[in-house]
């Protein structure tokens, strides 16, 4: 270890990360090459071939030129995705909402049966607790 200086240590952490946020930026940016639904087939297709044969020189040009359609497109995919889940959180709401109402039936149903007397005074309230702690 002593033949290893701390500031090559420190220049070797750098040029990893420096390595690791490449990578992410190419993937990131192939990833809305793809992701785009304005740009046609041959574009994405020239846009990944220039990333790919040129990568530094083909991301910086992506960067530059469609560099502000990269954040609206995340906006937009984002807010579409919060729409999602909010209206499944809607239907599941309201899908469990509508055992409440089966309970309010079944409780209308048994005062039908009680009032018309088919059922005597404890097996409605017997009937009805069963029901209201169901």
């Amino acid at each position: 270890m002593s033949d290893y200086p701390l500031l090559d240590a420190f220049l070797t952490m750098m040029w990893f990360f420096l390595w690791v946020l490449w990578f992410m930026l190419l993937f990131r940016v192939i990833g809305d090459i793809f992701r785009d639904d304005k740009l046609g087939g041959w574009g994405k297709a020239g846009w990944t071939l220039l990333v790919c044969v040129l990568p530094y020189l083909g991301v910086f040009v992506y960067l530059i030129a469609r560099g502000k359609g990269m954040g609206r497109r995340d906006v937009q995919q984002a807010q579409a995705r919060e729409q999602r889940f909010r209206s499944y959180v809607q239907q599941a709401a309201g899908e469990t909402a509508a055992p409440r109402a089966n309970k309010a039936d079944e409780l209308a149903k048994l005062a039908g049966l009680h009032d018309h007397g088919d059922i005597t005074d404890a097996e409605y309230e017997k009937a009805k607790s069963k029901v209201l702690a169901a």
